[in-house]
């Protein structure tokens, strides 16, 4: 870089470029640095035109890349086991590039009927306006499933590993093989799982979806995204966001990059933490229903067996409380002391939702009914606190009931 000692600037301008753009340093730090530039320089042109075309490994705006975010997208990548990833502003803007990547006008979409609600709005409104048109199917139900494939013009099958809100285990190697034979792409929404529990791609997954917000990140301090795929695709992600600019700041990739470092450990614990709740919740007499992979009651527990590590089924629990009517969960709710009532799950904290107030809102009571989503379903994301004040807050909330 030029040596600005040697133009004899001026006070203004001194203080405007005075310790910018040093030059490389032969050290390399022991965490990924920030790098909060939103353009990159070269003294070569042609290197500049090279990273405008898209080189690897070179930065020239932020819209196209950034270091820091790229060492997110390198990790996430190398935990899913794919080749590639690409980080993006949120989890929903993660799933509607992955779509946009395999749907036109006038194509087909497969869905699984109980997808996180706001997916569901997605795919009928901003989808659907573009001329897609969605069939939502029962994903267990493989006949079903190949009826929709069958019709034509599918491009994309969606799901999710594990079902919000009723922890339903997707049979992946099954999906994807019937999704291939159809010529369709596979698209996951493991965000639940996490590729600790499980790596879609592994199974044949073409897209591997995570709201990294929730259990990547695990601190409640950042919104983030990022889809795990192979190294063609992420280009054809790539040229279309540097279009729809859904870009996931250097700050931001590196909070989720942090929290992916104790991820394993904090899984560990909330799964624990999940079984041991399950099991109590399932003894209790006001809670009329458990959803919990883990227990041999719940429809998946054979799946889940199969996929899932031993004895770790996840750390989302879902309950029906007895008699449960919205004034009821929400007297449940307020008693809650250590509990946090909140629209989001993943994090170090155990947190609790109605799906009915929150992430189902946009459904008609009609079609939670359909799903299984009754008025009395809460979902509780198990935190790694000790697991016995966990229960003991969730004992003096439901006696209250009583």
């Amino acid at each position: 870089m030029r040596d600005l000692r040697r133009l004899h600037l001026r006070f203004a301008s001194r203080a405007v470029h005075a310790g910018e753009r040093p030059a490389p340093r032969d050290v390399v730090p022991t965490v990924t640095p920030i790098y909060p530039a939103s353009t990159f320089l070269y003294e070569d042109l042609d290197r500049m035109d090279a990273a405008l075309g898209g080189a690897e490994g070179l930065f020239v705006y932020g819209r196209y890349g950034n270091p820091t975010t790229e060492a997110l997208e390198s990790a996430v990548a190398a935990l899913e086991e794919q080749e590639a990833a690409l980080a993006f502003g949120s989890g929903m803007a993660a799933l509607h590039v992955a779509l946009l990547s395999c749907v036109e006008a006038g194509d087909r979409i497969v869905a699984s009927r109980d997808l996180y609600g706001q997916t569901i709005t997605l795919l009928r409104l901003v989808f659907g306006a573009l001329g897609v048109e969605t069939e939502f199917v029962d994903i267990l139900d493989l006949d079903q499933v190949e009826a929709a494939l069958a019709k034509g013009r599918v491009r994309a099958v969606l799901c999710e590993t594990i079902s919000n809100p009723l922890l339903r285990v997707t049979d992946l190697p099954a999906l994807a093989e019937l999704t291939h034979r159809y010529g369709a792409r596979l698209i996951v929404d493991n965000t639940f799982a996490t590729p600790y529990l499980v790596r879609p791609g592994t199974y044949g997954a073409d897209h591997v979806v995570h709201s990294a917000t929730k259990y990547l990140a695990g601190h409640g301090d950042v919104t983030a995204g990022v889809v795990a795929t192979s190294a063609e695709r992420r280009w054809e992600l790539n040229e279309l966001n540097k279009t729809v600019g859904s870009i996931l700041g250097p700050f931001e990739a590196y909070l989720v990059l942090r929290g992916i470092k104790t991820l394993p450990l904090r899984m560990q614990r909330q799964c624990a933490n999940a079984v041991r709740i399950a099991n109590w919740l399932a003894e209790h007499p006001l809670v009329e229903r458990v959803y919990y992979p883990g227990l041999p009651t719940h429809p998946s527990h054979e799946t889940a067996v199969r996929l899932l590590p031993p004895g770790e089924y996840g750390a989302i629990v879902s309950f029906d409380i007895r008699e449960g009517t919205r004034e009821r969960v929400l007297s449940f709710l307020r008693s809650l002391q250590l509990i946090i009532p909140a629209t989001t799950l993943g994090d170090v904290y155990s947190e609790i939702l109605y799906p009915v107030m929150a992430s189902h809102r946009g459904l008609s009571p009609e079609e939670r009914q359909a799903i299984g989503i009754g008025e009395g379903l809460v979902r509780l994301s198990v935190g790694i606190e000790d697991p016995e004040d966990i229960i003991a807050d969730l004992e003096q909330a439901l006696a209250r009931l009583a």
